[in-house]
């Protein structure tokens, strides 16, 4: 089927037509959208003029320091700003406490903290695995106000 010159006019003013409907009915519904956006804000200049909130705020996460707990193992001073942690920390045997300072300040591995205590790395796994639950449950008796203590 050949197509004829009227034809494909009539095919560029009926795809025109339907362009011109397509942008009517979007240009239509933005301007919905943007009556109802207005009709649930509010100005800026309402609030701080009626209810007089403030426009910032101030942070004051770095204005108050922390209070710092030290804390001594293995010869070496640890700063904590966790006072339950160092109080938990404290009340633990002092093996136990230099396994922790190990593994977690001085970031060795269990087969070097192994080798240190002539252990294998499972045992060793396992000793800081213990310590930890020691640990959690010393912090949970000094958030309760009791004063027990744990030891292996």
């Amino acid at each position: 089927m050949a197509c004829t010159e009227a034809y494909k006019e009539h095919i560029m003013y009926t795809f025109n037509g339907f362009c011109k409907t397509v942008i009517r009915f979007a240009a239509i519904n933005a301007w919905r959208d943007r009556s109802r956006r207005r009709q649930k804000e509010i100005s800026l200049e309402y609030l701080t003029e009626e209810k007089f909130y403030p426009l910032g705020t101030t942070d004051e996460y770095f204005e108050a320091p922390y209070e710092e707990y030290s804390i001594t193992m293995c010869g070496q001073t640890v700063i904590l700003t966790n006072g339950k942690l160092a109080a938990a920390l404290l009340a633990l045997p002092e093996k136990n406490r230099e396994i922790i300072f190990l593994y977690f300040f001085r970031h060795y591995t269990q087969r070097e903290i192994g080798e240190m205590y002539g252990r294998c790395r499972s045992t060793t796994g396992y000793q800081i695995h213990r310590t930890l639950q020691l640990l959690h449950k010393e912090m949970e008796v000094l958030s309760h106000g009791e004063s027990e203590s744990f030891a292996l």
